[in-house]
């Protein structure tokens, strides 16, 4: 549905924000917490009269909570919710047509990269990957049929950072900016405020935050946008249920708290496994070393709960090791407030071919952490004694 600001200003603080935007209270009851409206249909008083809700594929109450409660929370005036990350993805691109192009970055997550190049190629839209961290190159491959620039800033998995301000300054003109903000979080970043025209998330990690509910979310401030996200939503139906709406907005009550414990302890840990001489590469944007680490202190107002790195040793100990953990779970998804390990090119991007693979770098020696609000000494500690237990494959893999 489409859904502008609530009442509440947004000049209030974010987590004021993330707990009252859109949740007025039950006007027939007065709950201060907005209702699960489990229905699928409303009765009405009379034909061609409703009380703004009709069917809950359409628009349900619940729902609407939510999307106004993420567009606050993004500094959007409207939002679209949806069934999952990657319907919301479709969402965004429903705005294209046969004969458009797109303009992606080279490192986005293997389910967006898969629905470019496998499912809009059949509708006659074709996609140009490059390397956004490179303003010039990726201005020089738009074209005169280019509707989108597609943004993953920081990018899954390798935490690679756009320059959204200065994309957005040097944009030819009838190009739309999308950017996808899972990783960082309206929290720690805004990319509407800093030029881009859309910003979609999977609500399923940061947002929702405690990985029970799968959800996406499309958000705008330009309402002819907004319409005609709003009637792809309604059209094809992937809307998140009243359950997955509340979960959702629950959840994003405490994504304040939560952000500044996962990049807290993400910190630590990018920390711990740079000083280690058995790591090979640690990509973090808090760390100093990281090539964009003055672009993420400008951008963003925190650098998030995503670490990858490469363990000395090749595929072999990064497999040992990702099996090794006993906080770390081994699993897909991240955001949650539980911290989980993942080889990339084995799970999340596994949809890209080996060569695809291999030009991003995203090889088998390569893990990703999502690291939760655990007691960073414990998290730390877990790493620690999953590399310390095989070692013998690093000093094999270095003498060779």
């Amino acid at each position: 549905m489409l859904n502008g600001k609530s009442h509440r200003s947004s000049s209030l603080g974010f987590s004021t924000r993330a707990i009252w935007s859109g949740q007025e209270a039950c006007p027939a009851t007065g709950a201060t917490i907005v209702p699960v409206y489990q229905t699928a249909t409303f009765t009405l008083p009379e034909i061609g009269v409703t009380k703004g809700f009709d069917y809950s594929r359409t628009v349900n109450p619940t729902r609407s909570a939510l999307e106004r409660q993420l567009a606050e929370l993004e500094g959007g005036t409207f939002a679209s919710t949806f069934a999952s990350g990657m319907a919301a993805v479709a969402g965004a691109t429903s705005l294209l047509s046969c004969g458009d192009h797109i303009i992606a970055a080279r490192d986005i997550y293997g389910g967006t990269h898969r629905l470019f190049t496998t499912v809009l190629s059949r509708y006659g839209i074709e996609v140009t990957f490059v390397d956004t961290s490179d303003v010039h190159e990726t201005w020089a491959a738009a074209r005169p049929n280019t509707r989108l620039l597609w943004l993953e800033t920081p990018s899954n998995p390798l935490l690679r950072l756009c320059d959204i301000e200065t994309l957005a300054r040097l944009r030819p003109a009838g190009v739309l900016i999308v950017a996808d903000n899972t990783f960082a979080s309206p929290f720690f970043q805004q990319p509407l405020a800093l030029g881009a025209d859309i910003v979609v998330h999977s609500t399923t990690k940061y947002i929702g935050g405690h990985s029970d509910v799968i959800g996406g979310a499309v958000i705008s401030n330009d309402r002819e946008i907004a319409e005609q996200v709003a009637f792809h939503q309604n059209c094809v139906g992937a809307v998140p249920g009243p359950w997955d709406a509340y979960l959702t907005m629950r959840g994003a009550k405490t994504l304040g708290l939560r952000m500044r414990a996962h990049a807290k302890n993400a910190q630590a840990i990018a920390e711990s496994l740079a000083e280690r001489e058995d790591v090979a590469e640690v990509y973090y944007p808090g760390l100093a070393t990281h090539p964009q680490h003055e672009l993420a202190k400008r951008q963003m107002s925190g650098f998030g709960g995503i670490v990858s790195f490469r363990p000395k040793g090749g595929a072999e100990r990064a497999r040992a090791i990702a099996t090794s953990t006993s906080v770390f779970a081994l699993a897909v998804s991240l955001g949650g407030v539980e911290s989980l390990i993942c080889s990339p090119a084995r799970m999340t991007h596994v949809s890209l071919t080996p060569q695809q693979r291999a030009d991003l770098d995203i090889t088998d020696d390569l893990l990703r952490l999502s690291v939760g609000i655990e007691e960073v000494e414990d998290l730390v500690a877990d790493l620690n004694c999953a590399l310390d237990a095989v070692p013998e494959l690093a000093r094999l893999r270095t003498a060779s």
